[in-house]
């Protein structure tokens, strides 16, 4: 196998990572920072440390993405297959982050997958990608929206006679406890995903036998994460924290400890990958909700939730035509 081929690849799934930082970044920290719980700046430090200590808290999202989706032919063919499918993901990565849409980097890479292995003919496991990508893409924001519609209504029982401005004041406080949780959450889910590619590249190369992940792997996709946080996503912050709803530190604090909640049990009980975009951007929706239904701007909502329908098949041909295009290049 050639050794460039190799670098290339992991490279490329190295600037994915990279790109899903600053992407995704938003979905740790929007809340805090419209709420004014966090500066910026503060936010986007904390979340890159915290994006890099929940990289190493767990393995069973990377074994999902490295075994679980497509075969992994040997050869030229493997390796061409994963470069279409990174390529992919990164194009649709930064046309969402230019439009500020906060859409999915983890189903644009799985998009990427399924189409660059189609394209390849390359077999795909069907019932693994249902199972473990499309039953919870659908279920996840329903969960996510109803969780935090009613942690919303608990918050309002328990702390109706206290003082608002008091109360507050609290929230904002306990707002920088749950985006920490939140950015620890990302790290475990969003890390791993890239790492479950590297470790495929290096099958198909020959260079690994199993699914074992070395630890320099673990790091190199922490450290290009938290990196890529620490970049910032100001588009996708500005609408997830101001143009769905004008959230309340309340409403922050409850829409960020739903959404780690939930990514918590996710990786852990089901090993499945599952968005943070698609969970947190649900959670405010339904935090929003309780206030007024009208409280939320649906117009804005709609746009998201379309993107996220998209996201799958529009990352999937865009890696199905770099498939093409490099097979012909190398062959």
């Amino acid at each position: 196998m050639d050794m460039a081929a190799l670098i290339a690849v992991i490279g490329v799934a190295f600037f994915f990572t990279y790109t899903n930082g600053f992407h995704d970044s938003a979905n740790a920290i929007a809340t805090s920072v419209s709420t004014r719980a966090l500066t910026p700046r503060a936010a986007l430090a904390m979340a890159a440390v915290m994006n890099l200590a929940g990289a190493f808290l767990g393995s069973g999202v990377a074994s999902t993405v490295s075994k679980g989706l497509i075969e992994t032919p040997h050869g030229s063919k493997g390796m061409t297959i994963l470069f279409g499918a990174l390529v992919g993901a990164i194009v649709w990565n930064l046309i969402t982050w230019y439009f500020g849409l906060p859409s999915s980097s983890s189903h644009a890479l799985f998009g990427g997958l399924v189409g660059a292995a189609l394209a390849g003919g390359t077999g795909v496991f069907w019932h693994g990608v249902v199972e473990k990508i499309i039953l919870p893409m659908v279920i996840s924001p329903i969960v996510g929206l109803v969780v935090g519609y009613l942690v919303m209504l608990a918050i309002l029982w328990i702390f109706k006679r206290a003082n608002p401005h008091r109360a507050k004041r609290g929230f904002r406080v306990a707002q920088t406890a749950s985006a920490a949780a939140m950015a620890l959450a990302h790290g475990l889910q969003d890390a791993q995903k890239t790492m479950g590619v590297v470790v495929m590249a290096l099958v198909i190369s020959g260079h690994q036998h199993g699914n074992g992940i070395p630890i320099w792997v673990k790091v190199s996709c922490a450290a290009m994460l938290s990196l890529g946080t620490y970049a910032g996503g100001w588009r996708i912050m500005r609408t997830l924290g101001r143009k769905i709803i004008e959230l309340d530190p309340p409403q922050g604090f409850a829409a960020e400890s739903t959404s780690a909640a939930i990514m918590y049990i996710t990786s852990y009980v089901y090993k499945a990958p599952i968005s943070t975009t698609h969970v947190i951007t649900a959670a405010i929706m339904g935090v929003g909700a309780t206030k007024r239904v009208r409280a939320v701007r649906w117009g804005v909502a709609k746009n998201i939730v379309l993107g996220w329908f998209i996201t799958m098949p529009a990352a999937g041909l865009v890696a199905a035509l770099v498939y093409w295009i490099t097979d012909l290049a190398v062959g």
